[in-house]
Formats: C-alpha cells, structure tokens, sequence
C-alpha cells in the first residue's frame, strides 16, 4: 500500500526547514477576517499571499535545493510550473547561486513568466499544461543531468511547506481548524505533519477547485488517480494527477477534501479585495470560498491559508466582474421590446427608479430572430446584492419586458 511505501515527513524534518528557512522567508501575517468570523468564533488569514515571491512555493522550493549536495547544485536545476513554484525555484536558486532552467506552459500568467525570467531563471514556454511542461522538464534532467525540482511530490518540499503551520500555532494557539488549498497536495501534506503531530485535535482541511478536484476520487480509489481534464480559472491549483508521497500524507492527516465552483472562488477574491484590502490568486482564495459557501464544516478559531497572490491584472478585471455578477451585484441581460419611440427610454426610466445604475446599453435592431416589430436591448446593470437584483428584473418582467440571460 502507498501509505506502508512511503515514509512520512515528521515534525522534526519540518523544523528543520524551519531553521535553515530563518532568514530566507518572511513569517507572514495572520489577519483577521472581516465578513468571516462569526458569533460562533473568529477565521484568521494566513497571508502567503505576501510572502517572498508572493506565494509559499518559496519555502519548499528553497529547502529543496538548500538540501543538494555541492555536486548536485554544480549541474542545476530544473522545474515545471505554471507559476509560483516556478518563481519559488528562481529565488531559492538565486539564493544559493544555482543555475536554473524553469518549463511553463504557454498558456501561464504573463506577470508569473515575467517574474520568474526577473528572478533569474531561464525560462521556456511549452505545451498547454503544467503535465506537457513536467514532461519537458523531466527530459531535460535525463538530457543535462540538472536535478529535477518537482513541484510537490517530494518530502523536502513537504517539509518546506510544513512550516507554515508551525507559524499559524505559534500565532494562533487555541486554532481549532486550519484549511489550505490543493493542488498536488504538497502544502495540505506539510501543514498536516505539524498539526497532527503537535495540535491533533486541529482539523486540517483541503479545498480543490471542482473543475480539478483529483482527490477526491483519489482517496476513494485509495491510489492516485489522473483525471481526463483539468479546468479552473485557479492555475496554480490545476493538476490532473496527486503525487504518490504527497497522496500517503494526505490520506493520514488530512481530516476532509472539499471542492468549490468557480463562482464560489470568484466570490472569495473579491470578498478579500473588498473586506480585507488583500489582493489574492482564485488558487490563494479558495479555502475562503469554503467557508463563504459552507461546503465545510469548521470549528472556530479557524484560519484560512491565503496561498498565493500572484495574478494577472486582465484575469483580475473578469473575476471581479464574474464574482459581482455571481453575488447579484452585477447584470448582464438582454431585453426583447417594441420598437417604438418612447419604449427605451421608459425601460431605463424604470430600471433607474429602481436604483439601478446602468453601466452599458447596445441597441440592436437588425437581428433575425427578432419578430417584425421588435427590439434587442442589451444591457448592463449595477445593483446592490441578489435581493435588488431580483427585484429589479421582477418590476422589468410586470412591465411586460421579456428577459433573457
């Protein structure tokens, strides 16, 4: 069995990454949440999304290479990522005066390509996912003898993570749920070690995107399993496949694995925008989406791990318009109506009366779907929450104006 073949990082290999990352990384916030917390108990922010590099890939990354021999160091390194671990392996590289070659999908976030290539790695854009560059990566080891920097599976890098946790105790002791995001599992895994081994009453949780959700089915499988597609607007959580060592932590220290949509994550960015003044990746945001959704059940104190807070500006721009529009906040509709003088602007007239703030109309007259006669109006509305919204397009409806989404 995968749990009897595989040796468990220990609290010990955890803090010593601990020390030989004094120094190297910031011991990040812990914020508290506004809109969170409850009468029940208080959520805290673990905010990664500050640290070094902007993610805690940095940690794992650097213990990792920190751990090579001088022979090993000598050949350099090489990674696949589609960004955080990539800009992880350029600083921790940097640090120790390593080379490092870094593969990135083509697709990965223009500001995370930048970063790396600015932090020092030689960087090269391949194939349309993170598995094409972990293949390109894997060749050019075998190629050049550079020693490959996985971006989870390995116990270093479990180890690396782990001390995250050791800063969320030691900043919230009587913490009685810690939840993470996963992507391979290699953060869950390490803040699973600490927590079982010196808080086992803690409940340590993991969040997946729905789209990319491989535990799950992992676990009831009891191996590793690959799904056919991965998707989600959270990249830096989009694997197809866990990792063997990162699968066995989970599956004995990590008390559930939850999922939530892309609107859910939508929401949670924008949540921490708003509220917090924290500028987090959907990946960072998606235990906050758990606890926004109530996918999961939590025992207070919790905190939340904010992973990452590398986005891309335009990715920005539409989460934030998707997650106003999954709170009501924002409408996009198009209205069919007769084309008369007058029609129009009655319809506005009525929409601003409701105190509806409208951002954006496209009159459209020529359209064969439209019967002879008719109108298509399509607009875009600012409203005040889903009950304004809902509101709004009843008083539309009574007025006998036909909508559609």
């Amino acid at each position: 069995m995968i749990a009897t073949m595989t040796r468990l990082v220990t609290l010990d290999d955890v803090k010593r990454a601990g020390d030989e990352l004094a120094g190297i990384v910031r011991n990040t916030p812990l914020e508290p949440s506004r809109g969170l917390s409850s009468p029940a108990g208080p959520v805290y922010y673990k905010c990664e999304n500050v640290q070094r590099a902007g993610a805690y890939k940095v940690r794992g990354a650097y213990v990792r290479l920190c751990r090579l021999t001088d022979a090993e160091r000598r050949r350099g390194v090489v990674a696949a990522s589609a960004g955080n671990h990539a800009q992880g392996v350029a600083v921790a590289a940097a640090a120790l005066g390593v080379t490092a070659k870094v593969f990135m999908p083509a697709g990965a976030p223009l500001p995370k390509v930048a970063a790396t290539r600015g932090y020092g790695a030689d960087v090269e854009l391949v194939g349309a996912s993170v598995e094409d560059s972990l293949s390109a990566a894997a060749e050019f080891a075998d190629r050049t003898g550079a020693v490959f920097i996985h971006p989870f599976d390995h116990p270093d890098v479990i180890a690396g993570q782990g001390t995250v946790a050791l800063e969320i105790l030691r900043q919230c002791p009587e913490v009685k749920t810690i939840i993470a995001g996963v992507g391979g599992g290699g953060l869950i895994s390490g803040i699973g070690v600490v927590a079982k081994a010196m808080r086992p009453d803690v409940r340590v949780i993991g969040v997946q995107a729905a789209g990319s959700a491989t535990f799950p089915a992992s676990l009831k499988a009891d191996e590793p399993m690959e799904l056919a597609r991965a998707e989600t607007i959270a990249d830096g959580i989009r694997v197809s496949r866990p990792g063997r060592v990162t699968f066995a932590h989970v599956r004995e220290l990590v008390d559930d694995v939850v999922t939530v949509t892309e609107e859910e994550i939508s929401q949670a960015v924008l949540l921490l925008l708003e509220r917090n003044k924290l500028l987090v990746e959907p990946a960072g945001a998606v235990g906050v989406a758990a606890l926004m959704s109530k996918t999961v059940d939590v025992e207070y104190p919790a905190v939340a791990v904010l992973s990452g807070g590398n986005i891309d500006p335009l990715l920005l721009l539409r989460l934030i318009e998707h997650g106003l529009s999954a709170s009501g906040r924002f409408l996009r509709f198009t209205v069919r109506c007769a084309d008369r003088p007058g029609v129009l602007a009655s319809m506005l007239g009525l929409i601003a009366e409701r105190g509806g703030n409208i951002i954006d109309v496209m009159h459209q007259r020529y359209d064969a779907r439209l019967g002879l006669g008719e109108v298509s109006v399509a607009l875009s509305v600012e409203t005040r929450g889903e009950s304004h919204a809902q509101h709004l397009m009843g008083a539309l409806r009574d007025a006998g104006y036909h909508l559609a989404f």
